[in-house]
């Protein structure tokens, strides 16, 4: 069984409580976007993170990519909100 790391930051790690979890990867064409769908049924945290998905970014193997990305074999996905310099 091929697993997927998600890491999970800021305000997204804040709603659900935890800083990432494993999971049985859902595929190779499985797009980003759809899985945050299916991660926001999870409970009231998750549906709370991912309310408007359209202000989250993610990173694949530590590679920034658009939310309509597939996974393809990825062994990691970083959720996060846009980083802002100071």
């Amino acid at each position: 069984m091929e697993t997927l790391n998600i890491l999970y930051f800021a305000w997204v790690r804040e709603a659900i409580g935890k800083d990432g979890e494993q999971i049985e990867h859902p595929g190779a064409e499985m797009r980003i976007i759809d899985l945050i769908a299916m991660l926001k049924e999870k409970g009231a945290g998750y549906a709370e993170a991912f309310a408007n998905p359209e202000k989250l970014r993610a990173a694949i193997d530590h590679a920034f990519v658009p939310l309509d990305c597939v996974l393809g074999h990825a062994s990691e996905l970083a959720l996060f909100p846009p980083v802002t310099g100071g």
